[in-house]
């Protein structure tokens, strides 16, 4: 049995949901998102939406689970959104932006310049004696979770001294150096 699944989902003020025989839209006021699926049933109830599994088999159990989180990520994104903040820890890491340009230096012999796509909002904050701080938004979790993912594969935390990328408040586990 499906906990996440036969979760309903509420649909907030202001947020209009479209579900056709393949494909569901969910339009907001932050953006307008549509997603395809496949053996599940979705029905719209008023302002509450159920996902349904057609048979116990082992595909449609999963898929009954993931659908039901994927329309739910949709329509908390299309309402609220999503961020995400990434913090450069280094000596001379800095980043930098010109619109949807992110420019990072992390220490290569080049910056890096990375596109964002245009349903990301992106922000830098760079405060004297504080590490650089990288603030994204979208009302994509899924774009936004890429996005995020490739920029802090660029430099990821190495657990001697925590230099790289990483996001605010995580907690890289440390190693202990050479003892000599």
């Amino acid at each position: 049995m499906s906990r996440v699944g036969n979760n309903p989902i509420s649909i907030p003020e202001g947020v209009s949901v479209d579900v056709q025989s393949d494909v569901i839209t969910v339009k907001g006021k932050l953006g307008e998102l549509s997603q395809s699926y496949d053996t599940v049933k979705i029905t719209q109830e008023g302002t509450t939406l159920k996902v349904s599994r057609p048979s116990e088999s082992k595909p449609d159990r999963a898929k009954h689970g993931l659908y039901r989180a994927l329309v739910n990520n949709m329509v908390e994104g299309v309402s609220q959104g999503f961020s995400k903040e990434l913090e450069l820890v280094g000596v001379g890491y800095r980043a930098s932006n010109q619109g949807q340009k992110l420019d990072l230096a992390l220490g290569f012999s080049h910056n890096i310049v990375f596109e964002i796509p245009i349903e990301v909002k992106l922000e830098t904050i760079s405060e004297k004696g504080k590490n650089p701080i990288v603030k994204l938004f979208s009302y994509d979790k899924q774009l936004l979770g890429a996005v995020v993912a490739k920029i802090r594969s660029f430099r990821k935390p190495e657990p001697y001294k925590g230099k790289g990328i990483k996001f605010v408040g995580e907690q890289i586990r440390r190693k202990a150096g050479k003892s000599a």
